[in-house]
């Protein structure tokens, strides 16, 4: 389509005197300007304005196909804004986009702070947990959070969890006239009154955060002793090979723990898991450390529950396969699919060295025993041998 007929457009606080030439012309012959109220005030428009529904909904702009159609969003419509929510529904030739300094860029540019080097979060419409996987001594973060109440709130949240020592700028209305940045401790922040959008950036103090090795400790997570044990979780997760974007499928989850520490290499898992308390656990695991929006739970048995999902790159099973799971499983999955499994009972072993027989792969059994009191003095307590098989499809 030589001639697009939409036309998004980044708006900063200092309106139309902060646009491309470009951006103003097709503001002008625009039949529909949407945006929300904020951007339409900032622009000038009137009549022909129409603020976006809450929540968002891209199919009222798609109505307007085909006619003269703008779109305002804060900044940069691509990092955080409604930018690639339209994209995605619509041909490549149909829209442009103009795009304006982001609020992210913005507060950089005034803290002097390396962007590429800064963790940037939406948070006006996520938990504060979104931040858990960012949090360390020394971290640079900034944040949009939807106004000065949320900053309150959000500061409050870092002293519980013993981040109050963070230096915490708030930063409003950047690059326009009423541009206000303050300077703060999170656990002597009060917090502040505006109703605008507010960018908050952090330089965290305090604990040290999430370890990025594999086996995180196993009281870190939420469980009723049906865990893969930190070691043997290590172990998982090297043969798992996470990468980022790639999908698991983390079969009989228990507390989730394979499917949390997927998510933190950058993945997205589905925990599946028949028992309801166990699923509670995984939930709560997941949103403890900000990851709920990257792990699906199924509160169903497998292999029933696999039942339409899309193919993984990765399956584990950490307990109770069997000849017709494996059969489900292993039938469900392309081609360079790795799978990894876990036997603690002699039936499952003897189903993994056949498997291995047939399938070839890795095979190994791991014996791992602890320190331990034994009356004055100290020896070994086994616990049980585990036997891992790892192949790909």
């Amino acid at each position: 389509m030589a001639d697009p007929w939409l036309t998004i457009i980044g708006i900063g606080e200092d309106g139309l005197a902060g646009l491309s030439e470009a951006s103003r012309k097709a503001l002008a012959r625009a039949e529909t300007v949407f945006g929300g109220e904020r951007h339409l005030a900032l622009a000038g428009i009137t009549d022909r304005g129409r603020p976006w529904p809450v929540p968002f909904d891209a199919n009222v702009v798609l109505g307007c196909r085909g006619r003269p159609t703008a779109v305002l969003a804060s900044g940069d419509p691509f990092w955080h804004g409604a930018g690639a929510s339209l994209a995605e529904r619509l041909e490549a030739g149909e829209w442009i986009a103009h795009s304006a300094p982001s609020t992210f860029s913005l507060a950089a540019a005034r803290l002097g702070w390396r962007l590429e080097s800064v963790a940037c979060l939406g948070l006006h419409a996520a938990p504060f947990e979104r931040l858990v996987p960012h949090l360390a001594n020394g971290a640079r973060i900034i944040c949009l959070v939807r106004d000065g109440k949320a900053a309150g709130d959000l500061a409050n949240w870092l002293t519980e969890r013993g981040w109050g020592a963070s230096a915490l700028w708030t930063l409003t209305a950047l690059g326009g006239p009423r541009e206000n940045i303050g300077v703060h401790r999170a656990d002597s922040f009060a917090a502040e009154s505006s109703d605008s959008l507010i960018a908050v950036a952090l330089e965290t103090r305090g604990l040290n955060g999430i370890p990025r090795s594999s086996g995180l400790a196993d009281d870190l997570f939420a469980h009723d002793g049906q865990i893969t044990k930190r070691p043997m979780r290590a172990l998982a997760l090297s043969a798992l090979a996470p990468r980022p974007g790639g999908c698991l499928w983390d079969i009989g989850a228990g507390s989730g723990s394979i499917s949390v520490e997927w998510a933190l290499c950058g993945g997205s898992a589905i925990a599946i898991e028949a028992r309801e308390d166990r699923v509670v656990n995984i939930r709560r695991n997941a949103t403890a450390l900000g990851l709920a929006h990257k792990i699906t739970v199924i509160a169903e048995p497998a292999p029933g529950a696999l039942a339409g999902l899309a193919a993984p790159d990765a399956v584990f099973i950490g307990g109770g396969l069997d000849a017709a799971m494996f059969d489900a499983i292993w039938s469900r999955i392309g081609s360079g699919t790795r799978l990894v499994a876990h036997a603690v009972t002699l039936e499952t072993e003897t189903l993994l060295v056949e498997l291995h027989q047939r399938h070839g792969g890795d095979l190994m059994r791991v014996d791992i025993a602890h320190a331990g009191s034994l009356g004055r003095y100290r020896s070994w307590e086994a616990a049980r041998p585990v036997v891992q098989w790892s192949a790909v499809r």
